[in-house]
């Protein structure tokens, strides 16, 4: 089975908005072919709605062209009658909205979260910072 990382909206932003740990989601973007990486619709809109708030939308056309037409980044969609699933999260781990939509796609499409996100790993998940995902995949090869 192929590797597969479920990039989380604060990486992407990361790297976007040239953040403080930008250099290290640059060198794991840059070295993990884009058919190992996916972001949810949910994650992908997220980016959207905040690079819209900051004023840069050319920001996001540009992030869109990099990930689907000059990469294979694979974006991920949950069906209606699977936010079900969303809820049930919600309500056993106690997640935020965003959070369990993130949990239900990697395990509806096996990948493992890569994010600075702390909740995941107080909610018992485990995630991966962009150097232990790059790690992770060098070792795998």
């Amino acid at each position: 089975m192929e590797m597969m990382f479920l990039v989380d909206t604060n990486i992407w932003l990361e790297r976007l908005l040239k953040q403080e740990k930008s250099k290290e989601v640059k060198i794991f973007l840059d070295a993990v072919p884009s058919v190992h990486l996916s972001i949810s619709d949910f994650a992908y809109h997220s980016v959207g709605v905040i690079t819209s708030k900051l004023g840069k939308e050319k920001s996001f056309v540009e992030f869109t062209d990099d990930l689907f037409v000059k990469s294979s980044v694979s974006l991920l969609r949950l069906a209606p009658e699977e936010m079900y699933l969303v809820a049930k999260a919600i309500h056993e781990k106690k997640f935020d909205f965003d959070d369990a939509y993130q949990y239900v796609i990697s395990s509806l499409y096996p990948s493992e979260i890569v994010s600075f996100d702390k909740g995941f790993i107080k909610k018992g998940i485990k995630t991966l910072t962009p150097a232990e995902a790059l790690a992770k995949y060098l070792k795998g090869q």
